[in-house]
C-alpha cells in the first residue's frame, strides 16, 4: 500500500484512498499509511490529495489505531500500541484543525466534514475547535458555510440558548450565501417556532418570510414549506407560503410541481379553506402526466372541494383511476370516504363511483380498502345502509378473496334483518 503512494496517478491515489477505508475495520496494519496520508495532508500543490487524505485519515484514527486484531498483543507491545496512537491522534487533531481554516474551499470542507465524523465519538475534542468553525459559518464558499454550520449546531445540539444565539445572529441580514446552508437554518428556525404561541413577532418567522423571496427555488420551498408545517400557525400566517406553493403547481418541473401540491396536500387536513384558493391550479393537475402529482392533487381536491363540485370531481378522478397503480388508488379511495362523511347528501355519487371500481381489476390492498370504506359509510351514514350492503353483496358473487368474502357475509348477516325487505339477503 505504501509503494502505492509513490505513483501520481491521480485516479490511482483516489483508488488507494477507497481501498484504505474497507481495509481500516480489518486490517492490524493501517497504521502503516498514517505517515503516506499525512504527507499528502501537507501538500500543497494537489487539493484533491490533501481533502481525501483528511477524510481517510479521520476514518482510520479510532478503528486501525484501537488495539490489534486476534489475539491480545504482549503488554510491552499494548503499551507501545498506546502511545503511538496517542501522538497519531494529537498529530490528527492538529491537521484536522489545519485543515479547518485553509484557504482552499475543497480542503476546508474536508476538515469540517471529518469533524463532523468524529463528533460521534471525540464531542470533547472537537468542540475545542469552536472558534475556527465559527469564522468557517461565515465563509464565501458556499460549501464550507453548509459544512461549518451543521458542525456548529452539532456541537451545540444540548446548549439550546447557543442554538438560539447562533440562529438568532444568522438569521440577521444575508450572512448565509449557501442554499443549503439556508436550509438548515429554515429547518431550525421551524424547530424553534413550534413552541411559540405569538408567530407573528418572531425574528425567525421574518427570516422565513425572507425565504420567500429567495433566488433559490430549494430555499423557496423549504421556508414554504416550514411555514405550513408549524402548529400554531393561522390562516394569515399561511398567506403567502401558500402563494408560493400555488405558483409553484404550475411549474414546468415536476419535483416543483410534487413538492408543492404534497405540501398543499398536508395542510388541506387541518385548514382546507386555506387550500381552496388553489383548486384551480389543482384542477389542471388531475391529468398531469406524472400520476404522483395527480393522486396528489385529486386527494387535495377531494379534501377541499365544496359539496357543489362533487360530480365534477368524480367525473374527473373517473377518467384516470385505471391508469395509477393500487397505492395510489388506495390513497384516492380514503379521500372519497372522508369526502362522503363531510356531504352526506352526495353519499349517492360517491357510492356509485366505489362500486363501479370494486368491480374492476385490483389487488387485495386496493379491494380492501374499497370494501372497508363501504362499511365504515354504512355505519357513518344511515341512508347508505342499503345501497350498500347492495353493492356488496353483487361483489361476493365473483370475490376471489376469502377474507373479504366473510367480512362482508357477517355484515349481511348483522344488518340484513333490519332493512326493509330481509328475505332477498337469503340468496347471498
Amino acid at each position: 500500500m505504501t509503494k502505492l503512494f509513490q505513483c501520481k496517478d491521480v485516479y490511482l491515489r483516489r483508488l488507494v484512498y477507497l481501498l484504505i477505508k474497507e481495509l481500516a475495520n480489518s486490517a492490524d496494519q493501517v497504521i502503516i499509511v498514517t505517515n503516506c496520508l499525512q504527507q499528502d495532508i501537507n501538500r500543497t500543490e494537489q487539493e484533491m490529495f490533501r481533502s481525501n487524505a483528511m477524510r481517510v485519515l479521520c476514518r482510520i484514527i479510532d478503528s486501525a489505531m484501537l488495539g490489534q486484531i486476534g489475539a491480545p498483543p504482549p503488554a510491552s507491545l499494548r503499551r507501545a500500541c498506546a502511545r503511538l496512537t496517542q501522538r497519531w491522534r494529537q498529530t490528527a487533531e492538529r491537521l484536522i484543525k489545519q485543515t479547518i481554516t485553509d484557504n482552499s474551499p475543497s480542503v476546508a470542507s474536508a476538515g469540517l466534514v471529518s469533524a463532523i465524523f468524529l463528533m460521534k465519538d471525540n464531542g470533547d475534542v472537537v468542540k475545542r475547535w469552536a472558534n475556527e468553525v465559527n469564522n468557517q459559518v461565515m465563509s464565501k464558499s458556499s460549501m464550507v458555510q453548509f459544512h461549518a454550520l451543521c458542525l456548529l449546531l452539532q456541537m451545540r445540539a444540548n446548549d439550546k440558548m447557543g442554538i438560539m444565539k447562533t440562529v438568532s445572529s444568522l438569521t440577521k441580514g444575508s450572512a448565509v450565501r449557501s442554499p443549503l446552508a439556508a436550509c438548515v437554518l429554515i429547518r431550525k428556525c421551524a424547530k424553534i417556532l413550534q413552541d411559540q404561541d405569538n408567530l407573528s413577532d418572531s425574528p425567525q418567522m421574518d427570516f422565513l418570510e425572507v425565504c420567500l423571496r429567495h433566488k433559490n427555488e430549494m430555499v423557496v420551498y423549504e421556508a414554504a414549506s416550514a411555514i405550513c408545517s408549524l402548529r400554531r400557525a393561522t390562516p394569515s400566517d399561511l398567506v403567502h407560503a401558500i402563494t408560493v406553493l400555488q405558483m409553484f403547481l404550475s411549474s414546468s418541473k415536476p419535483t416543483l410541481r410534487f413538492a408543492a401540491v404534497r405540501t398543499l396536500n398536508r395542510v388541506a387536513i387541518s385548514q382546507p379553506l386555506s387550500v381552496t384558493t388553489c383548486n384551480v391550479d389543482l384542477e389542471s393537475l388531475i391529468s398531469d402526466s406524472n400520476r404522483s402529482i395527480a393522486t396528489l392533487a385529486t386527494t387535495t381536491l377531494l379534501k377541499t372541494g365544496s359539496e357543489h363540485s362533487v360530480d365534477r370531481l368524480m367525473k374527473q378522478i373517473s377518467n384516470f383511476m385505471s391508469e395509477i397503480a393500487d397505492e395510489f388508488k388506495i390513497v384516492v379511495v380514503d379521500a372519497i370516504r372522508s369526502m362522503c362523511i363531510k356531504y352526506p347528501n352526495k353519499h349517492r355519487t360517491m357510492m356509485n363511483f366505489l362500486s363501479s371500481i370494486l368491480r374492476e381489476e385490483g389487488g387485495f390492498e386496493f379491494k380492501k380498502a374499497i370494501v372497508d370504506s363501504i362499511l365504515i359509510l354504512i355505519t357513518n351514514i344511515p341512508d347508505v345502509q342499503e345501497a350498500g350492503l347492495a353493492h356488496l353483496c353483487e361483489f361476493i358473487e365473483d370475490c376471489e378473496y376469502t377474507q373479504l368474502s366473510t367480512a362482508i357475509l357477517h355484515l349481511i348477516g348483522e344488518r340484513g334483518p333490519h332493512c326493509n325487505e330481509p328475505g332477498k339477503y337469503i340468496r347471498f
